[in-house]
């Protein structure tokens, strides 16, 4: 009887589907790279969104400032113009603005407060300063990817008119 011995495969023979599974597992290398690459632009997305509205909600409290410099500054003509209690037009003007620049303004609309700041007693006689108006705006918003769980996001700018 003839004995069976397993044959020996050369070098080659032995390497064959080697460089298929070489190439696949390249493949799934470079789709994981991919899908990082995918992940990582959806990020730069969302974040750029973010700080879009946070640049809108400073140029529009800047835009408010401007036009209390530009009018009357006396502490009353503000209070009664651009408080958020009083509603004034130049507030209710403001307001649509920013409701039609940041996302879901509606439910969390703006705040602006008028406080009359007292000046100091004259250092010296005939010297004197005068009252002034210390304004803060607050300016929210949601983000249309937030939940209701998220913090409300603000913007809030303290300046002080005289």
């Amino acid at each position: 009887m003839l004995a069976i011995h397993p044959r020996h495969r050369s070098g080659l023979q032995a390497q064959q589907g080697f460089m298929l599974l070489e190439v696949l597992v390249a493949i799934l290398i470079f789709a994981v790279g991919i899908l990082g690459l995918v992940g990582l632009q959806a990020n730069a997305v969302q974040q750029s969104g973010m700080a879009k509205a946070r640049a809108d909600a400073s140029l529009l409290a800047n835009e408010l400032v401007g036009q209390m410099w530009s009018g009357p500054r006396d502490f009353a003509t503000l209070q009664a113009q651009f408080d958020s209690d009083n509603a004034g037009a130049g507030y209710a003007a403001w307001r649509a603005r920013v409701a039609a620049t940041l996302p879901q303004v509606g439910t969390y609309a703006p705040i602006v407060d008028v406080q009359q700041v007292n000046p100091l007693p004259a250092s010296a006689p005939g010297v004197g300063i005068t009252a002034s108006s210390r304004i803060t705006i607050t300016v929210r918003w949601r983000m249309p990817s937030d939940t209701t769980a998220d913090p409300v996001r603000n913007y809030t700018m303290v300046t002080e008119i005289r």
